[in-house]
């Protein structure tokens, strides 16, 4: 099976402002990635590209083994995709608009749509344009998961809902498109949201992806140590994050450990190791 996605290179400018450098980053079929990186670290220029909405300078983009750029009408099918901020058609109203949409598919869920359409208590006949934003953004999630796609992307699909809404939308996430082993890629700026439903977390920064692993490892792996500088460099970590020097001139480094020498840190007398929460995390990757 072609793997969903796979960049090689990919090169993006705005001007002299460089957002992606020879980006390289792949994703296997079923995983729920959630794609995190600051304001403006490029995360919906890169959704942008991945989907072929955007050119990019250089590099090449895959999805299902075919050009981003000259994807077939049959893998167009497999894909769906929530932007950040949906400019539907305004002046139809949500009947309109799937009917619309359901011509372009040869599968469309119908009952999911109107199951959808009833619980999250969307008008059928009131024009799009005179909906809220938190409506909007729901009527583009239904949209996008009517003709159940093997490729889901979500540009901060949650940003116009309000708490109970997110809770509902991961909700169908989990019971409507994880269960079925879709493969789903989404950006938030919401770490809660992405620690209930994501398997990897890919951290964009300074136009690359500085990592990415599953979550679950990641945050069981990663340690702050701190202590006297011999004593902190005398450790083996597989992997260091970032090291400095503290006010009162002791290392600190933010370091992933193997099992074997994690149970020699959190015994040793000799240094202090914490383990770091997410939101912490991604203030460290990605500063």
């Amino acid at each position: 099976m072609n793997m969903p996605i796979k960049i090689r290179g990919l090169r993006k400018s705005f001007g002299a402002q460089q957002v992606l450098q020879q980006l390289d980053w792949e994703i296997e079929a079923g995983s729920i990635v959630g794609l995190l990186g600051r304001n403006g670290a490029g995360k919906s220029t890169l959704i942008e590209c991945l989907l072929g909405l955007r050119d990019a300078q250089s590099g090449s983009v895959q999805l299902f083994g075919e050009d981003t750029l000259h994807l077939s009408e049959a893998t167009k099918a497999r894909i769906g995709y929530v932007p950040q901020s949906s400019e539907l058609f305004q002046w139809l109203t949500p009947r309109q608009l799937m009917d619309y949409f359901r011509a372009f598919y040869t599968h469309w869920n119908e009952a999911k749509v109107n199951e959808l359409m009833q619980r999250w208590e969307l008008p059928w006949t009131q024009t799009i344009g005179k909906l809220s934003p938190g409506q909007k953004q729901r009527l583009s999630i239904i949209r996008a998961l009517a003709h159940e796609p093997d490729l889901l992307v979500l540009d901060e699909p949650v940003s116009s809902l309000d708490p109970a809404g997110r809770r509902e939308f991961l909700s169908e996430l989990v019971d409507g498109v994880i269960d079925c082993k879709t493969t789903v890629v989404f950006s938030t700026h919401i770490l809660s949201d992405l620690e209930r439903v994501a398997m990897d977390v890919a951290f964009l920064k300074d136009g690359k992806i500085a990592l990415q692993q599953p979550l679950d490892s990641l945050l069981e792996a990663t340690w702050r140590v701190t202590g006297a500088q011999a004593q902190v460099e005398a450790l083996s970590p597989r992997l260091v994050l970032r090291s400095q020097v503290t006010r009162q001139g002791e290392t600190c480094v933010l370091a992933q450990f193997d099992e074997a020498e994690l149970q020699q840190l959190q015994a040793s007398t000799s240094v202090r190791a914490e383990r770091v929460a997410l939101e912490e995390l991604f203030i460290e990757v990605t500063r």
